[in-house]
């Protein structure tokens, strides 16, 4: 039959051999401040239980020279023994605390991708938009897509019967769009963060929506809300203006610049509690990145890149902060780069080592091929001539071209902040989930 508990003998033994290498604790870290009788003590106490553990002695013979053994042990022990609750837990603590950074340092690093630059590639932040009309997932369902893909609820109702209204503004073109503010706040009630908050009105009262300020879809999830037919919002915007529905809002920015900024009626009427937009934005791609391999290998064309911006100048000097990024690697030392639209060419011929490289080229499904930096302004490179990387750098795209800021906009990485290479999507739990590519 299976033994489902140990033998008597074999607990005891176990016990006493525990309590031996607390006492062999105790004389190696106090022995130089211990009494003379009282080290002697230790010293007879640990040689007697150590001999009736050679011999196998009984369970009762092993409890005795236990018991005699904690007794000098809480004279002589200081804090090494008697330890109560609370320093094993603070010493669990600190040894887990050290362990992970010594592995987020030099092994493995999780990584959040916030924006959609990589995509399809890697995912930022998406949203599920569910417009009027349209089931939402209940508290069930809510549950357990918040488990498995990091789905939190954005909802904003009407405090009201009215007519909706949303705060735009036309671009140099005159195509509207939503005007968000940047608040501070914190996420999961702790953390310091940026918020972009949105506002809407049902007739004159406010209502305010908060998401991260890296989310990046909700203009998407508004149009599909409440102009699903393209150019719809264009055209509600050109007959307000030319009805004189629109009223002229004051807005001006972190710098004391001033807006022209303007509340338009969105042409849709609610009662009290209906959903003025409801959606669930989806936890983007969260992965592990190694940090050992480029200590030994150089990095290879293709391979998902990883680096800060400490040292690229025309970032950071739009950044608060030194931040990671993760674009794919297209260039190294001497390589020279060009786009011709929608082809990336590398050392003149159409570039080659990843799969997202020639779905580009084909413009496949999600991938829109790759396009040339804007030709004015800035310290842009690829605006459709041959850039040449620099010694001791690197140059690194997004796969979504149209919307990635990389190298075309900041120009090259250098070597010393490069991080690694994304090696596994660990959450959230999509058909993503699994190695890197």
């Amino acid at each position: 039959m299976f033994k489902f508990f140990s033998p008597p003998e074999k607990k005891a033994r176990k016990n006493a051999e525990q309590w031996l290498e607390t006492a062999r604790s105790v004389w190696n870290f106090r022995r130089d401040i211990i009494a003379p009788a009282d080290a002697a003590e230790l010293s007879r106490r640990r040689g007697e239980l150590e001999r009736l553990v050679k011999d196998r002695a009984d369970p009762g013979r092993l409890q005795a020279g236990v018991k005699a053994l904690e007794a000098i042990l809480r004279k002589t022990g200081g804090t090494v023994y008697p330890r109560g609750s609370l320093a094993e837990n603070v010493e669990f603590v600190l040894v887990a605390a050290l362990a992970i950074i010594g592995m987020r340092s030099y092994f493995l690093q999780p990584m959040v991708i916030p924006t959609n630059s990589m995509l399809p590639s890697y995912y930022g932040m998406t949203a599920e938009n569910f417009p009027p009309g349209a089931p939402a997932p209940g508290l069930l369902s809510g549950a357990a897509r918040l488990l498995a893909y990091g789905a939190v609820r954005k909802e904003a109702d009407a405090p009201g019967a009215g007519e909706v209204s949303a705060v735009v503004y036309p671009d140099s073109a005159g195509k509207p769009h939503l005007v968000p503010s940047l608040v501070d706040g914190r996420s999961w009630l702790v953390i310091p963060a940026k918020f972009a908050q949105y506002t809407f009105f049902v007739d004159d009262v406010p209502v305010s929506l908060r998401v991260p300020e890296d989310f990046h879809d909700f203009d998407k999830v508004f149009e599909a809300t409440y102009f699903p037919t393209p150019g719809d919002f264009q055209k509600q915007w050109q007959r307000s203006v030319s009805g004189g529905l629109v009223r002229e809002l004051d807005a001006t920015g972190s710098g004391g610049q001033h807006f022209r900024v303007y509340k338009m009626p969105l042409g849709r009427q609610v009662a009290a509690g209906d959903p003025l937009i409801r959606f669930d934005i989806m936890k983007g791609d969260m992965l592990f990145v190694d940090r050992f391999s480029y200590n030994f290998f150089r990095p290879r064309v293709g391979s998902g890149f990883v680096f800060e911006t400490e040292n690229i100048p025309d970032y950071v000097s739009n950044e608060s902060s030194d931040q990671f990024l993760i674009k794919r690697l297209v260039g190294l030392p001497g390589d020279t780069l060009e786009i011709r639209e929608p082809v990336l060419y590398r050392n003149g011929r159409p570039i080659e080592g990843a799969a997202a490289f020639g779905r580009n080229a084909r413009r496949e499904g999600l991938y829109g091929g790759y396009f040339n930096a804007p030709v004015s302004g800035g310290h842009y490179l690829l605006r459709g001539e041959i850039a040449t990387v620099p010694p001791h750098s690197f140059m690194a795209l997004g796969d979504n071209s149209a919307i990635s800021e990389d190298g075309r906009y900041w120009g090259f990485v250098p070597e010393a902040d490069v991080v690694g290479r994304p090696i596994f999507i660990y959450y959230p739990f999509t058909r993503r989930w699994g190695l890197a590519h």
